[in-house]
């Protein structure tokens, strides 16, 4: 993750002084490895697909995406820290071993993610996962209105813009809703291997078919470094599913500064505190993150 932190000038391990505690994030995913980086901070594992109760990741991408929120770097000496290594995360299994899915494990994922959000505490919701079926690109598919749902609970939702750029109408759903926080790649121009095939400049990228421009903010996803799902090890992954914990990690330090926050005031303050790096805007939304300045009182 010290590839991510140059990028977005967050200070350590825990942007001045604050690390998420209290505040909940769920990752809907491949599940989590109990790995140690995450202490006893994994509140809650529902696993849609088999039904297991004790935490599991037979696939391993869920478990780095939980890494880069709040991996506390316990198995590198703080080497490979996550975004807000304080917060407890949630996991909702809804993918299989192969990475795939189902929009209907999705939807029952963000059902009980809105059901348990007032006794588990959250506040967040991770989804790096995407469909770019052309029949499922409307704001009326289950998906987008699944998430929204979700956003209209008062949860933030980050969503992935996906890896189908960089043409125009590439970001994958449910990050075309207009509701949610959608997170493209601020470094796609470094060619990485992304589910095993080389690519560059992938992040996708707006307007979306109802011409709403997206994504609405970048970060880093190249070649970081997160958890695996194995014991005290680390592996590097690339793609806007990498740059999206990202954001939703420092979202997590924002909420704890400022617990009285709404979703829509996040994305304001995500809009207001983004770095312009003077790329089109269907590339770049508002900007690129940069945490320090998210949680400063004045910029």
């Amino acid at each position: 993750m010290n590839q991510a932190k140059q990028f977005i000038h967050c200070n350590g391990p825990a942007s001045q002084g604050f690390t998420g505690q209290g505040v909940g994030v769920a990752v809907l995913d491949t599940g989590i490895y109990p790995h140690v980086d995450f202490d006893n901070r994994i509140a809650a594992f529902y696993d849609v697909l088999r039904r297991q109760n004790t935490p599991y990741d037979d696939n391993g991408h869920g478990t780095h995406i939980s890494g880069i929120i709040g991996g506390s770097g316990e198995a590198s000496d703080g080497n490979y820290c996550g975004m807000a290594p304080g917060c407890h995360i949630i996991s909702v299994k809804v993918l299989d071993a192969k990475g795939n899915g189902f929009a209907s494990d999705v939807l029952a994922g963000l059902r009980w993610i809105r059901e348990q959000k007032d006794r588990l505490g959250i506040r967040i919701v991770n989804i790096s996962v995407g469909s770019y079926s052309r029949k499922n690109m409307s704001e009326n598919s289950a998906l987008v209105r699944g998430v929204d749902a979700a956003w209209d609970d008062g949860l933030v939702m980050v969503v992935a813009a996906g890896n189908n750029g960089p043409g125009r109408m590439t970001v994958t759903t449910p990050g075309i809703s207009r509701k949610v926080i959608t997170v493209g790649c601020s470094d796609d121009h470094k060619e990485v291997n992304v589910m095993g095939n080389r690519m560059i400049d992938y992040s996708g990228r707006g307007p979306t078919g109802a011409c709403i421009c997206k994504p609405e903010i970048i970060a880093p996803g190249a070649g970081i470094i997160s958890c695996s799902n194995s014991i005290r090890q680390y592996s590097i992954k690339s793609g806007t599913s990498m740059s999206t914990p990202i954001v939703a990690g420092a979202i997590a330090l924002l909420l704890e500064k400022y617990p009285e926050m709404t979703n829509r005031d996040v994305k304001l303050r995500l809009r207001e505190r983004a770095v312009d790096l003077g790329l089109p805007r269907n590339q770049q939304g508002w900007g690129l993150l940069d945490a320090d300045r998210l949680l400063a009182d004045e910029v």
